[in-house]
């Protein structure tokens, strides 16, 4: 009993693990990660095998084209294999190219399959590419940045990582590994990128495609216009429309500039070449080596080859100016043509910047006389940038012009000139030879489309090793020198007789100068005579004049004075008349002088002349003199004192016996006379001091005491 029950579990154990193995292998439930996919291929069905092609597409065993998605998935048991494969990963910046194991075969001129249509160019629907006649083979289209869930049974997928593929031969995978190592030389998995400071442009070669016509090297430029949708490429990205637009395989003669280009590899490579650079100064000459055939346009009177319009096979007629172009190279070639002037120089060892005359060398020249000296020579020319494409067609490039024809015609033209000369002549008339040659040579150039500036002519000079020349040119100079020694000496003697009649006629300036002060200094003696007599007879008239104004003024002066005097006199007069009248006749006026005199004589002594008190006993009476009234001066210092009242007694007693009514009669009198006016002012003031004096007999002067 103990053992049913330990066998019981086992046998259930055993069953469910049968169960379980039983559903794995019936692949009933399948699982699928969601970064993964899940590719069927069917077991067994009544609808038996494909008949061809590799995917099973209605119903046949086989690998179907459909892919399951991440999740949990229920199968008729034993019927399916479930394979997983990645998602495909395409990364940033990179580019994936896809192979097709089953569809409709390539064409006998396809190198890629048709991506026409929208069922040819999806390739995460399997069912729809096959059906849709989608071409087995590597793909024209490519694969972009993102993820992608693809059946890889279907299409393998390769990167610059790895190859997404499922269930691959090994010669599969060996075609698939070769492909991968193709698109790693030609950088395919990352886009074209010509950067903008690298001046560079990318002549693209397209691998398929209908092949050009007979007699072409390049393709044409097609889907060029941005307006049309259908044909407008984009610079190659989309290589259906451009096979639609009717592109040709082969170089092609577009090229693509700056920028990022996602462009299929295994459908056209691109070589980068460097932009055609013009330089001021310089144009160039296009010569094209496709394009249409059309007609001369160089005119009938050029016979040497034909000009055609830019664009067409030929020799373009208008140069490229200076700049840098987009010049496909391998459609066409451009001959740098200098138009500035520049020199070619028959010098050895001597080369210019352009390189043209690096074969040439000096010329070699016989003289009339069997000289053969070597002539050094530089010619300045110039090349009209019209007639450039003229100079191409007619000689290639100017290089063969320098050496094919130039050189020949130039070395010609002075040997030819050297023949009639002797080395002597050749050197001596270098300058009017250079002359001659620019002349005549000018006209030579201008037949082959060239302008001659200028012939620059060295000197001759022998091969090396010879003295012949050198010796005839020491002759030459030795002669000279003899010649200009003679030449000195004249010259020396011409000196000499020129110095003498220099020393001469110094002397004479010498001498000329001293008579010429002599003359000089007489005329300047004359002059200030004459400035001296002028002086004089300006000094006597001045004399004249100021004696005489003088003599004017003294007379007047004396006129003056003696009209004055005599007005004075007549004023004093009159004064003293009625001075006279005034104190009542002449007596009293007599005696008010002596007593001014005397008074005046008293303040001059030193001694006085009365005792210093007087006592008078005649005090009342009205006759007395007026020595009785005065007071006596009591020391020396009231002299001026004691005169003045002398004076004022003297007045009082003039006008003491006259009335008020004389005393205004005498004033009024002195008032019709003008030059009494002052005395009579005085009179006036007399005759109120002497009213006031009657009243009071005493007086001021003798109240005072001594």
């Amino acid at each position: 009993m103990d053992a049913n029950v330990l066998i019981q579990p086992a046998l259930w154990a055993a069953a469910v693990a049968a169960v379980l193995i039983l559903l794995r292998l019936a692949n009933i439930f399948r699982y699928i990660p969601n970064n993964q996919v899940g590719i069927v291929e069917k077991l067994w069905t009544t609808k038996g095998s494909i008949k061809g092609g590799f995917i099973a597409l209605h119903g046949e065993a086989g690998y179907e084209p459909e892919v399951l998605r991440g999740g949990l998935h229920l199968f008729f048991p034993f019927m399916y294999r479930i394979h997983k494969s990645d998602l495909v990963t395409v990364g940033q910046g990179k580019i994936a190219y896809v192979f097709a194991r089953d569809g409709a075969p390539l064409g006998a001129s396809q190198v890629l399959g048709a991506n026409d249509t929208d069922d040819k160019s999806d390739f995460q629907d399997a069912r729809k590419f096959l059906l849709g006649d989608g071409q087995k083979g590597p793909q024209r289209k490519v694969l972009r940045e993102g993820t992608y869930a693809i059946n890889t049974t279907q299409f393998a997928i390769i990167t610059d990582e790895r190859v997404y593929g499922h269930a691959l031969s090994q010669q599969e995978r060996t075609v698939l590994d070769g492909m991968q190592l193709t698109i790693s030389e030609r950088w395919g998995f990352t886009p074209v990128i010509l950067a903008a400071d690298h001046d560079l442009v990318g002549v693209v070669t397209v691998h398929d495609g209908p092949s050009l016509p007979p007699g072409e090297i390049i393709a044409p430029e097609v889907g060029t216009d941005l307006r049309a949708d259908e044909t407008f490429h984009n610079n190659f990205q989309e290589p259906e429309k451009f096979l639609k637009a009717g592109g040709y395989r082969g170089r092609q003669l577009q090229v693509i500039v700056e920028g990022t280009w996602y462009i299929n590899r295994l459908f056209a490579t691109v070589e980068a070449v460097p932009k055609s650079v013009i330089p001021v100064g310089n144009v160039g000459v296009v010569i094209f080596y496709t394009g249409p055939k059309t007609a001369d346009v160089s005119g009938e009177q050029y016979r040497h080859g034909e000009l055609v319009l830019n664009g067409s096979r030929g020799v373009w007629r208008d140069p490229l100016l200076p700049g840098k172009y987009a010049f496909n190279t391998y459609a066409g070639k451009i001959e740098i043509i200098p138009t500035v002037n520049f020199i070619l120089k028959w010098v050895r060892g001597e080369v210019g910047a352009m390189k043209l005359d690096e074969n040439l060398s000096e010329i070699s020249l016989i003289t009339k006389d069997a000289f053969e000296p070597t002539l050094p020579l530089s010619v300045v020319m110039h090349i009209d940038y019209k007639k450039a494409p003229m100079i191409i067609q007619r000689f290639g490039d100017v290089k063969k012009l320098v050496e094919q024809t130039l050189d020949p015609m130039v070395s010609a033209f002075f040997k030819n000139i050297a023949q009639k000369m002797t080395l002597i002549e050749l050197l001596q008339n270098r300058a009017l030879i250079q002359e001659q040659s620019a002349t005549e040579m000018k006209a030579r150039f201008e037949a082959y489309s060239l302008e001659l500036q200028e012939v620059l002519i060295g000197t001759p000079r022998a091969a090396a090793g010879d003295q012949t020349i050198e010796t005839i040119l020491i002759q030459l100079r030795s002669r000279q020198i003899a010649r200009e020694q003679v030449e000195t000496y004249q010259e020396q003697e011409k000196a000499a007789v020129q110095e003498r009649t220099l020393n001469e006629a110094k002397a004479t300036a010498a001498a000329q100068s001293a008579l010429t002060q002599s003359l000089i200094q007489v005329k300047v003696n004359e002059n200030e005579g004459a400035a001296a007599l002028a002086r004089a007879q300006k000094d006597a008239e001045t004399r004249k004049v100021t004696a005489a104004a003088v003599g004017e003024q003294s007379r007047l002066e004396g006129q003056g004075e003696a009209d004055r005097v005599l007005a004075v006199g007549t004023a004093n007069a009159q004064a003293t008349k009625l001075s006279v009248d005034a104190y009542g006749g002449p007596e009293f006026r007599l005696a008010e002088q002596n007593f001014a005199k005397f008074a005046e004589a008293l303040t001059k002594i030193n001694q006085p002349l009365v005792p210093q008190f007087l006592m008078s006993g005649m005090q009342g009476q009205e006759g007395s003199s007026a020595l009785n009234a005065l007071p006596l001066a009591t020391h020396n210092g009231d002299r001026e004192r004691t005169a003045c009242r002398v004076r004022s007694a003297t007045h009082r007693e003039s006008f003491r016996n006259l009335s008020g009514r004389e005393i205004r009669a005498r004033a009024r009198l002195c008032r019709r006379r003008r030059p009494g006016r002052c005395f009579a002012a005085a009179a006036n003031r007399v005759s109120r001091k002497a009213r006031a004096h009657r009243e009071n007999s005493a007086g001021r002067c003798s109240s005072r005491p001594l």
